[in-house]
């Protein structure tokens, strides 16, 4: 389960996909299957989350890692390589990028 905390020792990382309402649950359906089957079974993985907003033009995938290490090698697998081309096949543009956790507020 994601922690969002300033002092996690942890690798956030927001991915950001834009897609067409015609092509969103597509891209859903395979975020999905990568997390069920592929992504969640690495080592370093913590957890993930997945949001889509009201128009589907836009899914943002919130995930944390061990170490941004774990994140890289995921990433670099020929099973993940695949599933991106895939991937961006069904999106406009997709971005991962890793961030530090500044704040969290309740």
């Amino acid at each position: 389960m994601p922690t969002i905390s300033r002092d996690a020792d942890l690798q956030t990382v927001i991915t950001t996909f834009e897609v067409t309402p015609g092509t969103c649950q597509d891209l859903l359906d395979e975020l999905e299957d990568a997390y069920t089957n592929f992504i969640s079974r690495q080592p370093g993985f913590i957890g993930a989350g997945l949001h889509v907003n009201d128009a589907q033009t836009r899914i943002a995938n919130y995930s944390q890692w061990k170490r941004r290490e774990d994140f890289q090698a995921m990433l670099r697998s020929d099973e993940m390589r695949a599933r991106n081309r895939r991937i961006s096949e069904l999106c406009k543009s997709f971005e991962p990028v890793m961030y530090d956790v500044f704040g969290a507020f309740n």
